[in-house]
């Protein structure tokens, strides 16, 4: 299961951000046994190594960017991606990049707490409790 995994779940997990913290947990544990392949976006990792500085310090911020390297593929941000971004029409220019992101780099789903924000999407759009429900059901 390729999926992109949005900005807002890295930081869920890393910032313990209640209630959310415990399906991002769960979800990043199915990356690390390989029961998903975990994309993330070239623009997250600038993203989360910002705001985890600000909260926790270069050294950790560094630290949980290289965690994140070894678990997830990351998807390019190319002229390709920006371009089609700008042609997507979202709502919001981040979200575009990121929707262009997953679909240049072969995911087939993408997971985020802002379900609205992806109305245009290409690919199927789920929330991380109701992803880990589509995990469960594929397994019976």
């Amino acid at each position: 299961m390729k999926t992109l995994f949005d900005t807002n779940i890295i930081l869920d997990l890393l910032l313990d951000r209640e209630p959310f913290s415990n399906d991002a947990a769960l979800l990043l544990s199915k990356v690390e046994q390989f029961e998903i392949i975990g994309f993330i976006c070239a623009t997250t990792v600038t993203t989360i190594h910002y705001i985890a500085t600000k909260a926790l310090g270069s050294q950790a911020a560094s630290r949980h960017i290289q965690s994140l390297l070894s678990l997830f593929v990351i998807a390019p941000v190319n002229r390709v991606v920006l371009e089609n971004a700008v042609s997507a029409k979202f709502a919001d220019f981040e979200d575009a990049v990121l929707h262009e992101a997953a679909c240049h780099a072969g995911a087939k789903y993408i997971v985020t707490r802002n379900i609205g924000d992806f109305k245009k999407s290409k690919l199927p759009v789920f929330a991380p409790k109701e992803f880990v429900g589509v995990i469960e059901s594929l397994k019976k």
